[in-house]
């Protein structure tokens, strides 16, 4: 089936009638047309649309591991990804469909690409993440077939098309991890590249057959049929790395990979980085090399734990980056765990929106990401910013404990854009969204001082019932600006934001209940100002 991408946008009017319905706000907005709503300030409680225009979602169900592809013939990306559904069969899931997209900012669906066997008992059943590739006019997409009902409960297949549209399972052709020495319950995420042999390879997620610690399983190819086992490329002490990327960008290879440790300091997507491939592999081998020499937490680190399974494209000139944002549990909005829960012992639940950032290469070969160039132009109808009530501001200038001042209401798709200015190397700040001058509880990304020179950009929950610091969200660590300037971009679609900063920190949240609501700046101690505040929409 082919369908159009879902742009179902349910108007300002359908979220104001929800907000007024729900509300429990003491500055509550009636139904009454003639009250000014945009000159109150309490607290709404708003839904999200049905369709998502920036960070896709499809109109039914969600997004799962991404596995975007430069196709040369068309000129534009395709990112295929896992599709879930809310309810899916006990053995039969995630089929693999796919959007297009030129720019990273829209897109459009092309449907199912690939579905699920035919039965309970087909070896892909399920369908786990993989890639896709083209030579010669010919596409492959290899994947991970997924069937706990079979010999093998993972093992890598194919399939095959000429125009992107319509594939043919390859039956008779399939990687088999004990017939190279690993396991045949975890062999899975295929991803193929071409090496500094000009050859293509392929990595492989996996055990020693003999059980241990997991290693990745490295084949090679000259015609993307026919694969030769190279040998194994150990990955980091015990921990299992999912969906890897490997690519040269410059005179740098690079591996971007999703560490799925359950520590929540940990599960994030990073990357390796080297001047070679074998020096990449030497990474891995011969002891873990981190990238950055900074705080723990930053060993390679690109993003939150609300950003996850990303793998990387280039169009040839630009390099972007696509993973899933996660739903939160308790995203009803009238249960309590509303924004704080996540999925069993508060580890991220799997699947959500899809988002997309650039890859930013730094003169020492060091990654960050950055908004896409589209995004900007997307949203590009400029709001009034009014300041509707504060505490401790002056002329842009917060000054002492509990500081604030708060803007007025946003719409569904935000471009929230500010500079804050510190005075000194231990001043503190934070973004608030949801915040309502009745709000008991409110989120917000604090840029917190861990000591002098290094900060850390935590997700807490505030107000007089607030609980403080959301660990499932955990945060992301990087350097005080030198001349401790901060531009601060935040993109919002509905429940989804990603907050860049001075090209250094990009900082993908999911906050239920932004849209409608009022946000702020917030100072704790000490003195910030803020300058040159602006939003805009679409």
């Amino acid at each position: 089936m082919k369908n159009k991408f879902n742009m179902l946008l349910t108007g300002l009017v359908c979220c104001a009638i929800c907000a007024a319905t729900t509300s429990c706000s003491s500055d509550e907005v009636t139904g009454d047309p003639a009250r000014d709503w945009a000159g109150t300030t309490g607290q709404f409680i708003s839904d999200d649309e049905q369709g998502f225009g920036t960070y896709y979602t499809p109109a039914i169900g969600r997004v799962g591991d991404p596995m975007p592809f430069y196709d040369q013939k068309t000129q534009e990306f395709k990112v295929l990804y896992l599709q879930e559904y809310i309810n899916n069969p006990s053995h039969r899931f995630h089929p693999i469909w796919a959007v297009s997209t030129r720019d990273g900012a829209n897109y459009e669906s092309m449907g199912e690409l690939l579905p699920v066997g035919a039965n309970d008992y087909e070896q892909d059943a399920a369908l786990g993440t993989g890639c896709a590739y083209e030579k010669d006019g010919t596409y492959y997409i290899y994947y991970t077939g997924h069937n706990g009902n079979c010999k093998n409960r993972e093992v890598v297949m194919r399939a095959t098309s000429t125009d992107f549209k319509t594939w043919t399972k390859d039956v008779l052709w399939a990687l088999n991890g004990p017939d190279y020495g690993y396991s045949g319950n975890d062999f899975r995420d295929p991803q193929i590249f071409v090496a500094d042999d000009n050859l293509y390879h392929m990595v492989i997620s996996t055990y020693p057959e003999t059980g241990g610690d997991p290693v990745f399983a490295e084949f090679k190819s000259s015609d993307l049929k026919n694969w030769e086992h190279v040998g194994r490329i150990k990955m980091i002490w015990d921990r299992m790395l999912e969906c890897p990327d490997i690519f040269k960008m410059g005179d740098y290879w690079y591996m971007v990979y999703s560490q799925s440790n359950r520590a929540s300091w940990s599960r994030k997507v990073k990357y390796m980085m080297a001047t070679s491939y074998e020096g990449l592999k030497d990474c891995f081998n011969n002891g873990p090399k981190w990238p950055a020499d900074g705080p723990l937490w930053r060993e390679g680190t690109l993003d939150t734990r609300a950003f996850y399974a990303a793998k990387t494209a280039s169009n040839g000139t630009d390099r972007y980056i696509w993973g899933w944002s996660p739903f939160r549990s308790g995203s009803n909005i009238h249960e309590k765990n509303l924004n704080q829960g996540a999925g069993d012992g508060n580890e991220p639940n799997w699947s959500g929106a899809l988002v997309c950032h650039k890859i930013i290469q730094h003169s020492d070969g060091t990654l960050t990401m950055g908004a896409v160039p589209a995004m900007a132009a997307k949203y590009n109808q400029q709001q009034e910013v009014k300041v509707m009530t504060s505490n401790g501001y002056n002329n842009g200038v917060l000054s002492g404990d509990d500081a604030y001042v708060l803007y007025n209401r946003l719409g569904a798709h935000n471009h929230i854009s500010f500079t804050v200015t510190t005075s000194n190397n231990w001043d503190k700040f934070g973004i608030s969204m949801v915040r309502g001058t009745d709000s008991k509880k409110y989120y917000t990304m604090v840029v917190n001082p861990e000591n002098e020179n290094d900060r850390k950009v935590n997700f807490e929950q505030e107000g007089s019932e607030g609980i403080g610091f959301v660990e499932a969200a955990d945060g992301y660590g990087f350097y005080r600006p030198a001349d401790n300037v901060y531009h601060i971009d935040i993109y919002t679609d509905n429940s989804v934001l990603v907050m860049y900063i001075n090209d250094t920190v990009c900082y993908t949240q999911r906050i239920y209940g932004i849209q409608k609501n009022c946000w702020s700046i917030n100072n704790y101690g000490g003195s910030v100002t803020v300058s040159d505040v602006k939003v805009s929409q679409y």
